[in-house]
């Protein structure tokens, strides 16, 4: 029997929902034209506010870089406060990084460092809600996401740029605490997790795998089976309730089956020699894929990186983490830049805090949201630029207060998102995308 809103239907051949969504569930991997279905309803919510052309690339730090030794060195300070790294300088005269950063500092001049965010919590699911939702929303009693993500407003405002490619992707799948989702603005607008590293020697994306036994051309003849299908169930249900189903399995099919999302997903078809140049580490090979995936039409590509939460031995551990950060992110600049599209992409790179001023007794540095430093580049921002200014030793923020909020803010307005936009929260209260936020006029 088939149900539908509390009645029940059976077709004239005895074929229950049940059944046909089993004759096409092997063909939509996992539950894509349900996906489908709900990014269709949620259209009806109005049409995206804008028509850029632009793009946004995250590299996501969970767990907090080290400014001091990454973007914001202090090399006069106490050995507890300057760490283990020696300042080098960049391709712009008076800006130094660290010398983990050696790729960053010959793209200085496309690369602007903001040194002076600050937000007051040093819990990590706290502090991702705010990062990534530009508001103070959950507590250790309170976990449970408060309001969406940057990427989900992103995917709500502009869509995709060339659907089917889902509007807002995650590497290799949906971390940050959980807050990397669309609460109220609808589960369609929540992220298109990858759900596989894309540096893995067989990689391939989950949601877009033929199951086994299954090719392209037995999916051609299941598509003319379902259309055979389709047609008789047409002719028997006179609610008309199930007539959508046909286009959100026919869009499923062209994600799973269709050959230019296959491609997109495809690092195989790069040459050899970029995906060296990128690296052979899940740093260089997300940060390829995302290339690929905002070329192929992707609005929002979030890359959730390593653990960067070093309480212990923190040289060893940005030993690891920063050269291939460095590679990736100096890498996708040349790259994009190379291919005339780096105007048409941001780059950003924050976590939810960064790390104490000073060396904890365990060669360590703990949480610290009082200051700490994000990456922008490209999008058409200005470059070679740092804004703010940290304390002598990096205690608190010494010039040009930068919250959550004034981020975001600038990222919508580079990409094109009006920032009035409101949205009704789960009471139906018009809420801003940015509240307080301002954009930082010294990028744009």
């Amino acid at each position: 029997m088939l149900r539908i809103d509390g009645h029940s239907f059976q077709n004239c051949s005895g074929v229950t929902r049940r059944s046909f969504l089993q004759i096409g569930a092997p063909l939509l991997g996992l539950g894509l034209a349900d996906l489908l279905r709900l990014e269709s309803q949620a259209a009806e919510a109005g049409p995206p506010t804008s028509n850029s052309k632009k793009s946004l690339i995250i590299f996501w730090t969970d767990g907090g870089v080290s400014q001091q030794d990454s973007f914001d060195v202090k090399p006069d300070a106490p050995a507890e406060y300057r760490g283990m790294y020696r300042p080098i300088g960049t391709n712009v005269p008076g800006i130094v990084l660290s010398e983990r950063l050696p790729l960053q500092a010959k793209v200085m001049d496309r690369v602007s460092i903001v040194r002076s965010v600050h937000h007051e919590n040093g819990i990590h699911a706290p502090s991702a809600h705010w990062v990534q939702t530009g508001y103070f929303g959950p507590t250790l009693a309170r976990n449970a996401a408060q309001k969406p993500s940057l990427g989900s407003v992103i995917a709500r405002s502009l869509g995709s740029r060339q659907p089917p490619m889902p509007a807002y992707v995650t590497i290799p799948k949906s971390e940050s605490f959980g807050y990397q989702g669309a609460v109220y603005l609808g589960k369609a607008f929540n992220p298109f997790e990858v759900g596989a590293d894309p540096n893995a020697k067989e990689f391939k994306v989950p949601n877009l795998s033929l199951p086994s036994g299954l090719t392209a051309r037995s999916v051609d003849s299941r598509r003319a089976l379902l259309k055979t299908f389709d047609t008789l169930r047409r002719d028997i249900d006179e609610t008309g309730v199930m007539e959508g189903l046909d286009t959100f399995k026919q869009q499923a099919l062209e994600m799973v089956a269709g050959e230019r999302m296959r491609a997109a997903f495809n690092l195989n078809a790069e040459d050899p020699k970029v995906r060296d140049q990128y690296g052979r580490h899940r740093y260089g090979q997300s940060a390829l894929l995302a290339r690929r995936l905002v070329e192929a039409g992707a609005r929002c590509v979030n890359i959730n990186t390593g653990n960067w939460d070093h309480h212990n031995d923190i040289e060893k551990g940005l030993d690891e983490h920063l050269p291939p950060l460095d590679r990736a992110i100096a890498t996708l600049i040349e790259d994009l830049d190379a291919r005339g599209l780096l105007d048409d992409v941001i780059i950003y790179c924050a976590g939810e805090f960064g790390r104490t001023p000073r060396m904890n007794g365990h060669a360590g540095r703990d949480h610290w949201s009082d200051c700490f430093s994000v990456l922008l580049a490209g999008g058409g921002l200005q470059g070679g630029r740092i804004v703010g200014a940290s304390e002598k030793w990096g205690g608190g923020v010494q010039e040009r207060l930068v919250t959550p909020l004034d981020l975001l803010a600038t990222i919508y307005q580079t990409l094109g998102i009006p920032l009035d936009t409101h949205y009704e929260d789960s009471s139906g209260r018009p809420t801003s995308i940015v509240g307080s936020g301002r954009p930082i006029q010294e990028l744009l």
